[in-house]
């Protein structure tokens, strides 16, 4: 498997952080439906921050992957925080920012 996964419980922003790793930095692209198959399963009552150094392909596919979730973000290093990109929450809204850990 090329992409290996971490997850760690954010309490600051209330949600998972998914974090993927690709073995010997490089994903082919028929290996997206098993790198979504492995992808780990999270409480879907809280938000997913995707993480990590992945092609914008397969944060697309995980953003969808995890679309039940309460919201949905993507890291941003230069912030230091995750930054919502879809919800289900009324008092959450797609361009605001959540602390992380």
């Amino acid at each position: 498997m090329p992409i290996t996964y971490t997850v760690r419980k954010s309490e600051k922003c209330g949600c998972t952080i998914v974090e993927g790793n690709i073995v010997g930095g490089v994903l082919d692209i028929k290996e997206l439906p098993e790198a979504i198959r492995n992808a780990p399963e999270v409480d879907t009552t809280q938000g997913v921050c995707l993480s990590g150094r992945m092609p914008v392909w397969l944060y697309v596919a995980l953003a969808h992957k995890y679309h039940p979730s309460a919201w949905v973000g993507t890291f941003e290093p230069r912030l230091n925080k995750c930054v919502v990109t879809s919800s289900h929450k009324v008092d959450i809204n797609p361009g605001e920012t959540r602390d992380i850990d």
